[in-house]
C-alpha cells in the first residue's frame, strides 16, 4: 500500500467538507472579524462583487456551497458597541445562517439600498477593498467602486480608507480549528511526494521528469485535491547544472531530482518542494556531498524560522536571516511566503528571488501570530564528487507562527530520498 492510497479514506466526501468549512466560518466571523476590524480601527467594511469578477476575499466570506457571488453580492460589516460584528448581504439568494438579508429588490435598488444603511448606521470609518500595494486588498473593480461612490454621496465617500490591512488581516488570521487541521493537509503533501519518489512512478531510463510533472497533476485529480500551480520536476547531475539552458528531462542513476508541488484540499494551500537522489549500481544512499548540501539547507531553514518574530516586518526577517546565513558560510536565498487560503497568500513577503535586497510594500508588512508560512529558500553548494559542480538545494516547507515561535506543520525533509 502506498501513501497516497492510504490517505484516500481520510479524505472527507464532499458535503462533509462543506460542513467543517462552514463550523470554521462560523467561528471565523465570530472571532477573527472582530478583532482584525478593531486592530485596524474600521467601523463598517463593504466587499463587493459581481459574479465572475469576484474579489478575492469575498468568496472566504461565503459559506459553502456558493461558488459565485451570484449577479452581484455586497456584504457590509458594521462593528458594535459590544464588538461584535452585524453581518448584512445586499443580494437576491441570501445566505442562510451567515449573513442577515437587508434588500428587498422589489421595494429598493441595490445601491440605494446599501446607501441606507450605511446612512442609518453612520460610521465614521468605511473600508474599501482598494489597495496600490496587495492584491488582494485591491478586489473592489472600478465600476462597483463608482457605482458605491455615486450611492455613498460626498460627506460618506469622505469617509472611506483603503481596507488592505483589514483584508490581509482577515486572510492571514487561522484559527485554532484550522490550525489543528493542518498538519494533516501537509502530510498528505508529503505523502504525495514520498510516492513520487518511488519506483512506483520512476524507472530510471524510461521516466521522464514530464511524467512525473503529469502524474503529480493526475494522482491529484484523483484523489479530489486541486493543483493551485502546475508542478515542476527537474534533474541535476554532473555536466547537468540546475540552470541548464537545454535540461535533460530524462532520469537517470545518479541523478539528483528537484519537485515542487502545492495543492487545496478544505479550501488551504500546500507548498512543498523535496529531492530525490537516483541511485547507481552499488549505491545504497546519496553521495555524502549530496547529503552535506541539504543539511546546509536545513540550516538556513533554522535560521529563517528563528529570525521570523511577530512584530517584525518581512524585509526586517530577509535581512536578518540572510546576514545571519552568509556569516557562517551558507550561500543563501530566501524567498518566503504566507500560507493559507491562497498558495502565494496574504500577508509579508519575506524576500524574492531576484529581489533580496528586500520588497518596498510587501515586505514592510509585519508578522502576526496564528499565521502560516511556506518556508521556501535555497542554498549553493560546490560537489567534489561532481568534479566541484556546484548543486543548488530548493527546499520549501509549511509552517506556523503561533504563541510567538515558528513550528514546522509536518517536519520537513532531512535526508535525501532515494529511487
Amino acid at each position: 500500500m502506498f501513501p497516497t492510497e492510504d490517505y484516500r479514506n481520510k479524505l472527507l466526501p464532499l458535503r462533509a467538507q462543506a460542513d467543517l468549512r462552514n463550523a470554521w466560518l462560523r467561528e471565523r466571523l465570530d472571532t477573527v472579524l472582530p478583532h482584525i476590524m478593531q486592530r485596524e480601527g474600521f467601523d463598517m467594511w463593504i466587499v463587493a462583487a459581481r459574479e465572475y469578477n469576484e474579489d478575492p476575499v469575498i468568496m472566504t466570506l461565503l459559506p459553502e456551497p456558493a461558488m459565485a457571488a451570484r449577479r452581484r453580492t455586497i456584504l457590509v460589516f458594521t462593528r458594535q458597541a459590544d464588538g461584535s460584528v452585524e453581518r448584512l448581504t445586499i443580494d437576491r439568494y441570501g445566505f442562510g445562517e451567515f449573513y442577515t438579508r437587508a434588500w428587498d429588490p422589489d421595494k429598493e435598488e441595490q445601491f440605494a439600498c446599501l446607501a441606507r444603511i450605511v446612512r442609518e448606521r453612520n460610521p465614521a470609518r468605511i473600508g474599501l477593498n482598494i489597495s496600490p500595494e496587495f492584491a488582494f486588498g485591491d478586489g473592489l473593480t472600478h465600476s462597483e467602486y463608482e457605482q458605491i461612490a455615486a450611492a455613498l454621496g460626498a460627506d460618506l465617500l469622505a469617509r472611506v480608507e483603503n481596507a488592505e490591512r483589514l483584508c490581509i488581516g482577515w486572510l492571514e488570521r487561522r484559527i485554532e480549528s484550522e490550525l489543528i487541521v493542518y498538519p494533516g493537509i501537509i502530510e498528505l503533501g508529503h505523502a504525495l511526494i514520498a510516492e513520487a519518489y518511488s519506483t512506483r512512478v520512476i524507472h530510471p531510463g524510461i521516466t521522464t521528469t514530464d511524467d512525473v510533472v503529469w502524474w503529480f497533476r493526475q494522482r491529484m485529480h484523483d484523489l479530489g485535491l486541486r493543483a493551485w500551480f502546475h508542478p515542476t520536476v527537474e534533474i541535476q547531475a554532473p555536466g547537468q547544472r540546475y540552470d541548464a539552458e537545454t535540461p535533460r528531462t530524462l532520469i537517470l542513476p545518479g541523478d539528483l531530482l528537484h519537485c515542487d508541488v502545492g495543492f487545496y484540499y478544505l479550501g488551504l494551500a500546500t507548498d512543498h518542494q523535496q529531492h530525490a537522489y537516483i541511485l547507481r549500481p552499488g549505491e545504497s544512499d546519496a553521495p555524502a556531498d549530496l547529503q552535506a548540501a541539504l543539511r546546509a539547507g536545513n540550516q538556513l531553514q533554522d535560521i529563517l524560522m528563528e529570525e521570523m518574530q511577530v512584530g517584525r516586518t518581512g524585509n526586517a526577517v530577509l535581512r536578518a536571516a540572510l546576514d545571519r546565513a552568509t556569516a557562517t558560510g551558507l550561500t543563501p536565498q530566501i524567498y518566503s511566503h504566507p500560507l493559507g487560503y491562497h498558495g502565494h497568500a496574504a500577508g509579508p513577503t519575506i524576500g524574492l528571488w531576484d529581489r533580496q535586497e528586500g520588497v518596498p510594500g510587501k515586505g514592510d508588512y509585519e508578522l502576526f501570530d496564528s499565521t502560516v508560512y511556506s518556508i521556501e529558500l535555497n542554498i549553493k553548494a560546490d560537489i567534489a564528487l561532481w568534479n566541484g559542480q556546484q548543486v543548488r538545494i530548493a527546499l520549501e516547507e509549511d509552517a506556523t507562527l503561533v504563541n510567538g515561535q515558528m513550528v514546522w506543520l509536518h517536519g520537513r525533509q532531512e535526508r535525501l530520498s532515494v529511487i
